[in-house]
């Protein structure tokens, strides 16, 4: 197989992974590009991380509307609350480790997911908690719906 530098990794990702594949495959591991690879699975761990918080997000600010605008309530919203809990449950069931992270990735998702509900409910920033009303586990409680008790 030919060798695949640092060059082809910019040119060619895809090629690239195949290639170190292979070699990790093979026991190679001086023809290994170490930094590149360190720096990929760190950007790997980054982006899983990234993607629970933006998922949160997204819920958390369906769960805000919900709750403080219920005469609005609608089958999207109940659709894209029940996307989030779902995919968030197949990230959590895939990277388990990331569930020791759920609390910050709350805490970070928070904000913009506040900022949303406002936006898009028109409703003034004091009629929210200034801090997530949701645990984690009513978060990823499919029969959690706030206010509809």
């Amino acid at each position: 197989m030919a060798s695949i530098s640092a060059l082809e990794y910019e040119r060619d990702f895809y090629g690239w992974i195949h290639h170190n594949i292979a070699l990790l495959k093979r026991g190679q591991w001086a023809d290994i590009e170490v930094d590149i690879l360190i720096d990929e699975l760190e950007s790997m761990a980054k982006r899983d991380r990234r993607e629970l918080t933006s998922r949160l997000m997204i819920l958390i600010a369906h769960l805000l509307k919900w709750q403080f605008q219920p005469a609005k309530r609608s089958g999207s919203w109940q659709g894209s609350i029940d996307e989030q809990r779902l995919r968030i449950s197949r990230q959590l069931e895939d990277s388990p480790s990331l569930k020791n992270q759920c609390f910050e990735s709350i805490e970070s998702a928070y904000p913009d997911a506040l900022k949303l509900a406002i936006k898009e409910t028109k409703l003034p920033a004091i009629t929210f908690p200034k801090e997530c009303p949701y645990s984690i586990e009513q978060l990823l409680d499919e029969d959690f719906y706030p206010g509809s008790e």
